[in-house]
């Protein structure tokens, strides 16, 4: 019926009762339709949302077309805006109006649905990533979508506005280890020659700092052939940005703004700066992990100096060989039952660990488990409690001191962990988020962003009996450890900083090594001699010997920032068209074979993996 859809007035969501009386043109998607004695009303839907269609038999070519309409046919309408009267829809924004269409044109029909797009049934991952065009229709993934475009613009006019200048770096470079495989592309004009894909602009972004450019900012692709799981994938982006002439404040500073510029843009949400911090030491003592969630407490507790004279084999044992004894203290015991505290125990032993003990504590004379009968001064316990059940009768000695220093009371339940420090770290920060989630204590709608600060420069590798960077080869060292990297490397702390938010790192940085000197010593200290350095990073080493500013930055990431602030369940919904969880792309069947003559030209030929 030659409607303009192209000279569309407004979106379906945008409507109100002030708009009643006007005539309007319409264009989306058939959301449903519905047959009231004669009356056709149908939903329809773009991207803002949904406005009713009335139908009435009186325009008969408009109420012939309508009666045929099925679920996400395309068109467009002409009409006139009336109220919906007493029959308001007050689940929509524009439920006190509809139009009352005198005009249609069927621009395209649709095919039978493979899953439905208009509600909330969900569709396998698999048909849905392979009907992915389907499925990024959704209103959920629309918001998503639309959330991911306000976040990226938020980053580019914060930092545009702080004097940053986004320059691309290559995609196509040289592969240098950074803690993932690269992913390949061979030459064809120098045969046997392999470029790599960006784990990260890392180097380049240093250079950027080298060539004098002072501010760097760019939201970039990178790749890593890697395993991957809900929050990791092939392809991914994130915002890289360096600054010249810094220590590590000015750079936290600015990336606190940018979250907070974040935040609002996301959420409406105003996020109170300067950010608190908290060394890795501080968070490995109390959360087991450098990512805490600070959201609630159960906190972890060392108790190594307590349990040190009790005859217990388990934390004898771990303190001689230099171990540690931590715990957990867990109120609300009537939703810690025997079957959940046996589940938390296989969780542990299918990790590598070797069992949960625990007391669980007491009013005095209650019944159950085996009851401690001594008074205060024979290690009974003050206030009228006692110990019940696990390991009680073994620390009954020191129950009064154990319950005051640990400020225990009757209903909660302690979990012990004795071991190595890292593993009782590991283990006990997997109990204390899965105490979260039973105990029900983790609020929603909290954001709770950090720094940790203070990270050893260097970690031991015990299976490969020498050091590893904490975070990467180029992470400066505390100017006052300096002098350790001779002595006592493994005391170094570095310039590094990590941002976290709920349990999640955000982004992470530091401040660059820019003395070669310096540089040189900590390659050694990895084992990376003078020819594999220059071999590898033989660019970077020439620079720095070109007159290099103190510089640093960070990197985080923009997929995991939305899939974090628009509360989805994995990365694959937050990026427009993922892979699987075997790095395969459904929509397109990458990756597949490619012809004999395109192998020719790169000198290849493939050898397939034996069954």
């Amino acid at each position: 019926m030659n409607v303009a859809y192209n000279q569309r007035t407004h979106y379906c969501g945008q409507l109100r009762a002030g708009d009643v009386g006007k005539q309007v043109t319409l264009a989306g998607w058939v959301n449903s339709s519905r047959d009231h004695g004669g009356m056709t009303f149908v939903d329809l839907r773009d991207h803002t949302g949904l406005t009713q269609l009335r139908f009435d038999p009186k325009n008969k070519a408009a109420h012939d077309v309508a009666r045929d309409l099925h679920n996400e046919y395309v068109i467009a309408v002409g009409g006139t805006v009336v109220s919906r009267g007493e029959w308001v829809n007050a689940r929509l924004p524009t439920g006190e109006i509809e139009i009352e269409v005198t005009a249609i044109d069927l621009l395209s029909k649709c095919d039978p649905l493979p899953f439905q797009v208009n509600d909330d049934f969900e569709a396998n991952e698999d048909l849905a990533l392979h009907y992915r065009f389907l499925h990024l229709r959704r209103p959920e993934m629309q918001r998503i979508f639309r959330m991911r475009h306000a976040i990226a613009h938020a980053m580019r006019e914060f930092f545009n506005e702080k004097g940053f200048l986004e320059i691309e770096t290559p995609f196509l470079t040289k592969s240098t280890p950074e803690g993932a495989r690269d992913y390949l592309v061979p030459s064809r004009v120098k045969a046997g020659s392999f470029y790599a894909l960006p784990q990260s602009p890392q180097l380049f972004k240093q250079l950027f700092m080298i060539a004098g450019f002072d501010r760097y900012a760019q939201i970039v692709r990178c790749f890593r052939d890697e395993d991957l799981r809900l929050d990791r994938q092939p392809e991914f982006t994130q915002l890289d940005m360096e600054m010249a002439f810094v220590q590590r404040d000015d750079v936290m500073n600015i990336v606190e703004g940018c979250f907070q510029r974040i935040f609002k843009a996301a959420l409406g949400i105003d996020i109170p700066l300067p950010l608190p911090r908290m060394t890795e030491h501080e968070a490995m003592e109390r959360f087991g992990i450098d990512r805490p969630d600070t959201r609630f407490g159960l906190e972890l507790r060392d108790i190594t100096d307590i349990v040190r004279g009790v005859d217990f084999t388990v934390f004898r044992e771990a303190i001689e060989k230099s171990g540690v004894v931590k715990c957990i203290v867990a109120s609300g015991g009537e939703k810690l039952t025997r079957k959940v505290t046996d589940g938390l125990t296989e969780e542990l032993r299918g990790m590598g660990g070797g069992g949960l003990p625990l007391v669980k504590v007491a009013a005095a004379g209650s019944q159950g488990g085996s009851p401690s009968s001594l008074p205060p001064s024979q290690g009974g316990i003050e206030g009228g409690l006692e110990f019940q059940t696990g390991i009680a009768k073994f620390i009954q000695p020191i129950a009064s001191q154990l319950c005051q220093a640990l400020g225990a009371k009757a209903g909660d339940t302690i979990f012990f962990m004795p071991g190595k420090y890292a593993d009782v770290c590991k283990y006990l920060h997997h109990v204390r988020s899965r105490l979260g989630q039973i105990l029900e204590v983790i609020p929603e709608g909290k954001w709770n962003l950090l720094w940790i600060i203070d990270f050893p420069l260097l970690v031991w590798n015990e299976e490969e009996n020498r050091w590893d960077s904490t975070h990467h080869p180029f992470t400066a060292p505390l100017d006052e450890d300096v002098h350790l990297l001779e002595s006592n490397p493994g005391k170094v702390r570095d310039k590094a900083y990590d941002l976290v938010l709920n349990g999640t790192e955000m982004a992470g940085g530091s401040i660059r090594i820019h003395r070669p000197d310096v540089q040189k010593k900590v390659f050694s200290l990895l084992g990376i001699s003078d020819e594999e350095a220059n071999e590898k990073f033989e660019f970077l080493l020439d620079a720095l010997r070109f007159g290099a500013p103190p510089h640093g930055g960070i990197a985080f990431g923009l997929d995991r920032t939305v899939m974090k602030l628009a509360n989805a369940n994995s990365l694959r919904d937050v990026i427009a068209f993922p892979k699987t969880q075997r790095a395969i792309c459904p929509l397109t069947n990458a990756p597949g074979p490619v012809s004999k003559k395109q192998l020719d030209e790169l000198f290849l030929s493939v050898k397939m993996p034996s069954k």
